[in-house]
């Protein structure tokens, strides 16, 4: 295991190196990970976005055939701007038994791992082959993953097993919340901050507007819509940013806020939506006009992710109960690709290296415990797919 570990910490300092966040390109990762699977003439699928400046990869190993398992991992992560770091986020430091970086828990070691065990993978023929799906844009709403999902289904040799592999301490996921994201513009009229009486204020209406999702928010959490497998056991509401107004003196014309929502399996995913526009258009909206007729409230929905709720017993969480050594199954509030992946139609599960309560804070770092972890579910990959092949074909 220690020539794996330190390969896995080699290729993760050259992954850390990159900065990739979600709003910079993630060529240069993409071209280094063409590049090292082409010292094993395995030749990537490079799927890009519109305008080429990032891409998905989908690499196989093994042969062209259906019933393979993939690894998925995302390799964007997300921005560090006004965190407190006390390392360099894009370079990798090692101290008190921890791997410090952007992106060493969320989710670049497990690309490394992936990456570090490709030898091995191609030590013996393999019956079933093993596929690298790494995307782009996860940090901003899975956008990225699509294009990857429709070209694997539609195109390529359909696998039987998803493996991603985000944070989850070398757990097994199978259930976790969908969330689905939204940017509210509000347009009142400016006018001298001394005249109230001829201005509509945008800011006002966007803090009765935000402060109505926090009455959502507590609905939310009524008994009968939890489930104690989730922390926290319901669903929650987050305004995550805000602009508006351009001078204490000006009654603001504009204003807008982000904000999103995390649903729990079995909950109405567009019951929020529907009553915060019902909300803004009855309640907010007519005060507004009151003062500017031509005032407008319009909310847009920048990403939908769905819930992923797998019944238990599906092949994908039995091979990789045994493989992570694992006995149970758990659920988590954070979102994946898992939920996509899944409904496609493709066997999925997570597990992967690293705690989400590390991920997208300053210091973020991984256990180099939860590394060796890793190793050890990869070896037993590895032992998993070579065994196979000496099977005999089914009849």
């Amino acid at each position: 295991m220690s020539d794996q570990f330190s390969k896995t910490l080699e290729i993760l300092n050259q992954l850390i190196a990159f900065d990739t966040t979600s709003r910079n390109s993630n060529m240069e990762l993409i071209d280094y990970v063409s590049d090292y699977l082409g010292q094993w003439n395995i030749e990537p699928l490079v799927i890009h976005n519109e305008d080429r400046t990032k891409a998905n990869l989908y690499a196989t190993i093994g042969p062209d055939v259906a019933g393979g398992i993939v690894l998925s991992g995302h390799t964007d992560v997300v921005p560090i701007d006004g965190q407190p770091w006390t390392t360099e986020p894009f370079r990798l430091t090692q101290k008190d038994g921890k791997l410090f970086g952007r992106g060493t828990s969320d989710m670049k070691s497990f690309v490394a791992l992936c990456l570090a065990y490709v030898p091995r993978f191609m030590e013996r023929p393999l019956r079933r082959p093993i596929h690298l799906a790494f995307s782009h844009d996860e940090e901003v709403g899975c956008v990225g993953v699509g294009s990857m999902i429709e070209r694997i289904v539609n195109h390529l040799p359909m696998p039987e097993i998803v493996i991603v592999g985000e944070p989850s301490d070398m757990k097994v996921v199978n259930r976790h919340k969908g969330i689905r994201t939204f940017v509210t513009s509000i347009t009142g009229r400016e006018a001298h901050s001394s005249k109230q009486n001829l201005g509509a204020n945008a800011i006002t209406a966007a803090s009765q507007l935000i402060e109505y999702l926090g009455e959502l928010s507590l609905e939310m959490q009524a008994p009968d819509l939890q489930d104690a497998a989730f922390d926290p056991p319901y669903t929650t509401i987050n305004v995550g940013t805000i602009k508006g107004g351009n001078a204490i003196n000006i009654i603001p014309r504009e204003c807008k806020f982000g904000w999103e929502y995390r649903c729990m399996p079995g909950v109405d995913e567009l019951a929020i939506l529907t009553k915060f526009e019902a909300f803004a258009e009855q309640t907010v909206l007519p005060d507004l006009r009151k003062k500017a007729p031509d005032a407008a409230i319009e909310t847009k929905c920048y990403s939908v992710v769905p819930v992923f709720n797998v019944s238990d017993g599906s092949p994908a969480e039995s091979l990789v109960l045994a493989l992570a050594e694992q006995n149970e199954t758990h659920a988590v509030s954070y979102t994946t690709e898992a939920g996509l992946f899944e409904g496609a139609g493709l066997n999925t599960v997570v597990c992967g290296p690293g705690s989400i309560e590390q991920a997208h804070k300053p210091d973020e770092f991984i256990e180099i415990e939860q590394i060796k972890l890793g190793l050890r579910f990869m070896d037993r990959l590895c032992n998993h797919v070579h065994t196979q092949t000496s099977q005999p074909n089914p009849t």
